[in-house]
């Protein structure tokens, strides 16, 4: 509940809904109020500049007038609070299985892969430079990370694909060397990935005892696209829906994040 808080979500979704019951009839009584306050001083038949001069008159009146107006509306949005990705919204049985996945225990990492599995002539050539990724799951963020793993247990449970993580967190110098050979490789440069904040992850499939991570498999294209979909579901952005096609990524956007650099740690990654 405090890493996903559905619940918490809910119960302001519930004070949202008593408050607008409660609130549109103040504010339509408020209005009338009003019009008789302006009719009986007598400021509707003065015109623009009449009700101006009415106002410079009679300031003190006139800001007792706006604070009913506007108080209503303050009090509102006030209790509504910020939007958060709510997954009771998800309909159906797919969507109840995500949330009682992100209400249940918390999920556990898989055991690691041997690094000769990721070293195939199929991953160098979609993936290079992939020997020296890190796959450690500790250093992204919790949060991500949760998430991610709900995405493979439900890519597995419901699809049939056992999912890989191939890259997790990202340095920033290997970032620049990756921005270095061209924008075929990446277009982010160095503190400019979600990557080098613990907050994006690029993965592949197991099929047949191998990684699988080319789109020209079908098999694989038709695993990408089901990935999408569930990620988005758990409130992920897919790079797979951006114009430079990345079908392995998925990313935890936070605004602000992006070009900041710190000492110490960023999301569990050294920076």
């Amino acid at each position: 509940m405090v890493v996903f808080p559905d619940r918490r979500v809910r119960a302001s979704s519930a004070l949202w809904r008593v408050l607008d019951v409660l609130v549109t009839p103040m504010f339509r009584l408020t209005q009338t109020f009003l019009g008789w306050f302006f009719r009986s001083c007598g400021v509707a038949s003065l015109g623009m500049g009449g009700a101006c001069n009415w106002v410079a008159q009679h300031r003190f009146r006139a800001i007792a007038a706006m604070t009913l107006v506007v108080a209503p509306s303050l009090v509102a949005l006030g209790a509504r609070g910020p939007a958060l990705f709510d997954f009771a919204e998800l309909n159906g049985a797919g969507g109840r299985q995500v949330t009682q996945l992100l209400e249940g225990e918390q999920l556990v990492p898989p055991v690691p892969l041997p690094p000769e599995v990721f070293s195939t002539r199929e991953v160098e050539m979609v993936r290079p430079d992939i020997g020296s990724a890190s796959r450690d799951w500790s250093l992204l963020d919790p949060e991500f990370t949760q998430r991610l793993l709900v995405v493979f247990r439900i890519m597995k449970e419901r699809h049939g694909y056992e999912m890989v993580l191939v890259e997790g967190y990202r340095s920033s110098q290997r970032q620049e060397q990756l921005f270095a050979q061209g924008r075929q490789v990446t277009q982010a440069a160095a503190n400019m990935s979600y990557h080098q904040y613990g907050l994006a992850a690029d993965a592949a499939f197991l099929l047949d005892g191998r990684i699988a991570i080319s789109e020209r498999d079908p098999r694989v294209m038709r695993g990408y696209e089901l990935y999408g979909e569930v990620a988005e579901q758990l409130g992920l952005s897919w790079g797979g829906n951006w114009r430079m096609q990345d079908y392995g990524h998925v990313e935890l956007r936070r605004p602000g994040i992006l070009g900041t650099v710190g000492s110490g740690t960023l999301a569990g990654g050294p920076t």
